[in-house]
């Protein structure tokens, strides 16, 4: 049993990552890049997502403005200046000057001075790489998730994370539903023992969907621009989508048992989605994993057109348990509990904390949740492609995995990575 009765009320409000509930759409001031209170923000990654990021940025708050722009490719890049220009306007501060393409993107961007945040959207396989260039580079930061997409990756996380405490900067990553109120909520109650001691519990990410961001091969294309233009199917560019996709959920069990867990044994496979189209990942994934005190939750995920659609959490307990998903949290047991109040944007309200904790000089790092969720998933991933039981500490301190080619160019032949057979794939 994991006693969660342990847990101090202060440790779960830390874990949480809330800061100020009512910091939500308020411009308080405060200093920022060349002495302004107006918040300067530049957007790595211009695609669906992180287009997205940026909009939620600027909602969150009044004085955020948009200042720069960086991406592989001159049509993302151009195609997104285009809209946020016609719903921002005047906040669109973007110039040719503070445009920049290629994979040196990154670094031009965290060169800039009058700078305050960088958002980081690219795909995964690019993130610690560039997340540590950016902390170098002495600038607040938002990550999407997952973090990584191999346990190396996860390691240097960590490693920048230390760096980032170090400049005192702030970073909140896409974990979005440990903002949303109904999840804090139920959490409270959880974290209080209303359910009692945790027995085990369930994850689901079920998507009736197989095309999400899917990009046809256009004959102009090199492998490499193919297969970042149509990164989630790319197991070194995504993880794969139980990594990419399936983390919010297993990102809210690390939250609920207060630490990862101790071993995994997964299995899945690529049954209806078998086209080369499709890269290399799997379109299913089932994964035990065993917490602290034997406490073991089942994972499921899948990506597959047609089939039935459950995204939900649940927490099960010795007096009762707890659900939740983006739309609802309610406890069934012996202390039932439904939440009725008020929905909000977790998208929106982590930019909104972002800047609060800028504003009062009062840092915030979630890159070591990050990492330690995104590494939950990779190593029940790496269980189900090599059919082999992992301990988490083996895939922490001793994987040697490092998915990805040496050189990024644009120009060079990339041949995509055999799809995994469990028995057959070896552990690295």
């Amino acid at each position: 049993m994991n006693n969660t009765k342990g847990v101090s009320r202060r440790d779960f409000m830390k874990g949480s990552a809330v800061v100020g509930l009512g910091t939500m759409l308020k411009g308080t001031g405060g200093a920022f890049a060349a002495g302004s209170d107006r918040v300067r923000v530049a957007l790595l990654g211009c695609g669906g997502r992180g287009n997205g990021a940026a909009q939620n940025c600027l909602d969150s708050d009044p004085a955020v403005d948009l200042v720069a722009l960086g991406d592989l490719f001159e049509d993302k890049l151009n195609g997104a200046l285009k809209g946020f220009k016609k719903k921002y306007r005047g906040r669109i501060k973007v110039t040719a000057e503070t445009s920049f393409l290629g994979f040196d993107a990154c670094a031009k961007l965290a060169a800039l001075k009058d700078l305050d945040i960088i958002l980081i959207a690219t795909p995964p396989g690019f993130r610690p790489e560039q997340f540590r260039t950016v902390i170098e580079g002495g600038k607040h930061v938002f990550m999407e998730k997952p973090g990584a997409v191999d346990p190396v990756g996860c390691r240097s996380l960590m490693e920048t994370a230390d760096l980032a405490d170090q400049k005192k900067l702030s970073v909140v990553v896409g974990t979005q539903q440990r903002r949303q109120y109904q999840y804090i909520e139920v959490m409270k109650r959880v974290f209080d023992g209303q359910i009692g001691e945790l027995a085990g519990g369930q994850a689901y990410w079920h998507w009736g969907h197989a095309n999400w961001h899917f990009a046809k091969r256009k004959p102009e294309w090199s492998d490499m621009e193919w297969q970042i233009r149509c990164w989630p199917y790319f197991s070194w560019l995504s993880g794969d989508h139980i990594v990419e996709q399936h983390l919010h959920n297993m990102d809210i069990i690390n939250w609920a048992m207060g630490s990862p867990p101790v071993k995994c044994q997964g299995m899945g496979g690529r049954q209806a989605r078998t086209s080369p189209d499709y890269g290399n990942i799997y379109d299913h994934f089932a994964v035990e994993y065993e917490y602290a005190g034997g406490v073991r939750v089942s994972s499921y995920c899948s990506q597959i057109e047609g089939s039935y659609s459950r995204v939900v959490e649940r927490l099960v307990g010795s007096k009762g348990t707890a659900t939740m998903n983006r739309g609802y949290g309610f406890i069934e047991g012996q202390n039932p509990y439904k939440y009725d109040g008020r929905m909000i944007s977790g998208f929106v309200k982590e930019h909104a904390d972002l800047i609060d904790s800028i504003r009062q000089g009062k840092p915030i790092n979630e890159a070591r949740s990050l990492a330690e969720s995104t590494l939950t998933l990779i190593m029940g991933r790496m269980s189900a492609y090599t059919g082999r039981e992992l301990s988490w500490k083996w895939v922490l301190n001793s994987s040697k995995l490092k998915l990805g080619p040496v050189k990024y160019d644009l120009k060079a032949p990339l041949p995509v990575d055999p799809i995994a057979i469990p028995g057959k794939t070896k552990l690295i």
